[in-house]
């Protein structure tokens, strides 16, 4: 079964499976299901055409995949334009929702580095 361009896996349940698709989530996957009157349980291949139909015809109504990737990275683009303070955290690459970064940020900062003091050690002779 095809949904917004993405095939979903056959052995899954279509709650699952529709999170496959870029800008789906449980929430969003449970909400469409639920609005459908579909079982959250069914497995993808036991989902017939016209229930699948109603979720394509469901799905469409919302920005997703390319689309939604391309927002998003028009949206950064823009912060970094203006020269918010988020912008200028994600030209950096660092957390830009006031996460500390003094400790953990470990994913975003790389591998630690210890910075000693900058004194060369005497010898005792």
């Amino acid at each position: 079964m095809r949904v917004a361009g993405i095939n979903l896996p056959k052995g899954k349940r279509i709650e699952a499976a529709l999170t496959y698709v870029y800008g789906i989530g449980r929430s969003r996957s449970r909400q469409i299901l639920d609005q459908l009157k579909i079982d959250k349980n069914k497995r993808v291949e036991a989902i017939t055409d016209e229930e699948g139909d109603r979720i394509r015809e469901t799905v469409s109504k919302w920005i997703l995949e390319g689309d939604l990737r391309r927002k998003i990275a028009t949206d950064i683009k823009r912060l970094q334009e203006i020269g918010s303070y988020r912008g200028y955290r994600h030209r950096r690459r660092l957390p830009a929702r006031g996460q500390r970064t003094r400790t953990n940020a470990r994913t975003k900062r790389g591998k630690r580095v210890t910075v000693g003091s900058g004194r060369v050690k005497e010898s005792k002779t």
